[in-house]
């Protein structure tokens, strides 16, 4: 009697906490990333009002690159620059985990963007992607104006989580996240690249997304 009243219970409240649980990812709309989990559209519509802005970049894969590239698809964004010998070596190699996942999938785009623009040419690119054996279609290795690189990293992906809006364009972008961004340009996920088990988690809300 007692270990049929206790597995109740447990039943119990296994089915209340999965009631409880939002059905999807949440949603980010400033730099410290507070999480809004909404499942109406209307609410959605009326709460989210962060998206991507506009850019223009040159992928190593030699074509144009920009805002108009991301709609309709999900994608990760990070940044990285070729001659980085810290942090950059390890998020590369955790994001082939991604890679592997969504190789050329139609509906996923990975694109990491350079920080030092003014030395990560379209050939240094290139080089990078072949020592890295990054031959996948959809991962695109970004160069572009470091103002608008810089902007885009602060002020579109919070890239720097809890310094978007503080730091000045002058400053060093230097960080190991990987924002997650839905088809209509709305944040969704921040990760640390650096950590193999964030990247499996990684691949698991990109399917979530896809499959949305």
């Amino acid at each position: 009697m007692y270990r049929t009243v206790f597995n109740s219970i447990i039943l119990l409240t296994i089915f209340l906490n999965c009631n409880n649980q939002p059905n999807s990812l949440p949603y980010y709309n400033s730099p410290d990333f507070t999480p809004y989990f909404l499942n109406r559209s209307n609410e959605i519509k009326s709460i989210i009002s962060h998206k991507i802005g506009n850019f223009k970049a040159k992928s190593h894969q030699l074509n144009n690159f920009s805002k108009e590239s991301l709609k309709g698809k999900v994608h990760i964004a990070n940044f990285m620059f070729t001659s980085c010998t810290n942090i950059c070596p390890i998020m590369t190699n955790n994001l082939k985990i991604v890679s592997e996942a969504y190789k050329n999938h139609p509906e996923f785009l990975m694109i990491s963007f350079s920080v030092t623009p003014w030395i990560d040419s379209i050939p240094k690119l290139q080089s990078f992607a072949k020592s890295y054996g990054i031959t996948a279609k959809n991962w695109h290795l970004l160069t572009g104006k470091k103002s608008e690189i810089y902007r885009l990293a602060r002020k579109s992906y919070f890239a720097e989580k809890n310094f978007g809006y503080s730091k000045d364009s002058t400053e060093f972008l230097h960080t190991e996240h990987v924002i997650l961004v839905d088809r209509k340009l709305r944040l969704r996920g921040i990760y640390n690249s650096t950590l193999k088990l964030e990247m499996n988690q990684l691949v698991e809300d990109i399917g979530l997304l896809i499959e949305d």
